[in-house]
């Protein structure tokens, strides 16, 4: 038997690390969350792994390109006809695509496909949603990155990469002022390292997590179970009088400003 969720959460790049870490802790306080990306299959997988705890009917998966704004359209047409949103979760994101040469056309593409990616899906789903957030009580968070607070360095946050994620801050600045008459909250979640996520692939080492490691004043990697907590008090109603701010979910390693 399915059991009925009163309350309905959306999480972008929800098929897999820390979007579906996201997903699962809020299904399993009772949401019905809908897993929106790329890949149908991943969503699938995401589904079948998340019910096996939260049950029958948790979660909702929805397959598209959200820099696509006919995609969108869909997705969120879908998503209207759940229901008000309570929880919308822009996860969405992808690390910096290499130029394909050193000229400045390809370097041009390269950041529009970052800024695409990183940028415009968190902007495109908002925006379509926005009707449909729950007012009052609606909560908006956007997962950030800790390159945005002390700008990229290295293959994996130079450039676009954390210029895109800097650029969802003054964004959603604005959309604090604008929603919180209708009590709503917009937050930015900024993590830092997180293991166990798709960004580092290949290029991972154990000298590199040594390094990333070294950074902290924890002495240890976060994980997306981690980033997952820190979304769920955002969410909730305990967090009504948060808006507006730039946590940063880094164990130390950038300070807080």
């Amino acid at each position: 038997m399915t059991e009925r969720r009163e309350r309905l959460a959306v999480v972008s790049g929800g098929g897999t690390g820390i979007g579906r870490a996201i997903a699962a802790r809020l299904a399993g306080d009772g949401y019905r969350v809908v897993v929106l990306g790329r890949r149908a299959a991943v969503l699938e997988e995401a589904r079948a792994q998340i019910e096996r705890s939260a049950g029958p009917g948790a979660v909702v998966p929805l397959a598209g390109d959200l820099a696509d704004p006919a995609a969108v359209e869909r997705v969120a047409a879908r998503i209207a006809g759940l229901g008000p949103v309570d929880v919308l979760v822009n996860n969405a994101g992808a690390i910096i695509t290499p130029p394909e040469d050193d000229g400045l056309a390809a370097l041009a593409a390269s950041w529009r496909r970052d800024l695409d990616t990183n940028l415009l899906t968190a902007v495109l789903l908002t925006t379509a949603l926005q009707g449909v957030l729950r007012r009052p009580g609606g909560r908006l968070v956007v997962i950030s990155s800790a390159a945005a607070q002390r700008g990229g360095a290295g293959p994996h946050s130079a450039g676009s990469y954390a210029a895109a994620k800097a650029a969802l801050h003054g964004w959603a600045f604005g959309l604090a002022r604008q929603l919180g008459p209708d009590g709503i909250t917009v937050n930015v979640l900024a993590p830092g390292y997180v293991v166990d996520t798709e960004i580092f692939g290949a290029d991972w080492n154990e000298e590199f997590h040594a390094r990333k490691v070294a950074d902290t004043l924890v002495g240890r990697a976060g994980t997306p179970g981690d980033v997952a907590e820190a979304v769920a008090y955002i969410a909730s109603p305990a967090a009504g009088y948060l808006t507006g701010q730039v946590i940063g979910l880094n164990g130390g390693a950038v300070l807080g400003r």
